[in-house]
């Protein structure tokens, strides 16, 4: 289990995104040497918990349970070969790329060591959206993706760190229930009867995800 890739955004002027001033910081790029990561507004990071990495669109995109986005290389790997075009790392606006490591089977609280400092904490799945769909170019995508329920992982930094492609992750947490980033992304996109489950992760949850699973289930008796 490592990292295959640290990868950064830079603000660019798109047509697709509905950001005021059609910049984004979706096309990341593989860092050529090691970055700092911290939580948010620490240490001058700003909406992203990485150093040099831009977050264009504040309102769904970076903040402190959104600091760090992980995608699995096997699974862009998977739609390389359905969608017959290459997918470098970065371009699903991940920051890390990862092999070996189950991301969206992740359970919401795990906690991962990237590297030998950095310990991080799982939160949520990745929604997609219409400045996603726009760089990908692909017909339908969000729903594609929406569909195929393997969205990767968004982290909270607990610990800081310096990492650089070649670490090594280790899983030092697996919480004791069941709800995975691939149940919590399904919970809140195609199966709302799904979020009372979602209660189990208590805090370690997504506030945003923890506040709609209250809602479904005091509305519902769950």
């Amino acid at each position: 289990m490592k990292l295959l890739s640290v990868n950064l955004g830079r603000p660019k002027a798109v047509p697709y995104t509905d950001q005021p001033d059609g910049v984004t910081g979706i096309d990341k790029q593989p860092a050529d040497g090691p970055v700092r990561v911290t939580a948010p507004g620490s240490e001058g990071t700003g909406a992203s918990g990485l150093a040099g990495d831009a977050v264009c669109d504040a309102r769904h995109h970076g903040g402190v349970d959104q600091a760090v986005y992980a995608m699995a290389r096997e699974d862009m790997d998977d739609w390389e070969r359905e969608l017959g075009r290459p997918l470098p790392h970065g371009v699903f606006g991940e920051n890390l790329t990862t092999t070996g490591v189950d991301v969206s089977g992740a359970l919401i609280g795990e906690r991962w060591l990237v590297g030998p400092e950095l310990l991080l904490e799982v939160t949520s799945g990745r929604i997609p959206c219409r400045t996603f769909q726009g760089h990908l170019g692909e017909e339908r995508w969000m729903k594609r993706f929406m569909d195929r329920a393997a969205p990767g992982a968004y982290f909270r930094v607990i610990r800081p760190g310096e990492i650089q492609a070649g670490d090594p992750v280790r899983i030092v947490h697996r919480p004791g229930h069941d709800v995975t980033v691939a149940l919590q992304f399904r919970a809140v996109t195609t199966e709302r009867e799904l979020l009372p489950r979602l209660l189990a992760a208590g805090d370690a949850l997504h506030p945003e995800a923890l506040a709609k699973a209250r809602k479904y289930a005091a509305a519902h008796g769950a």
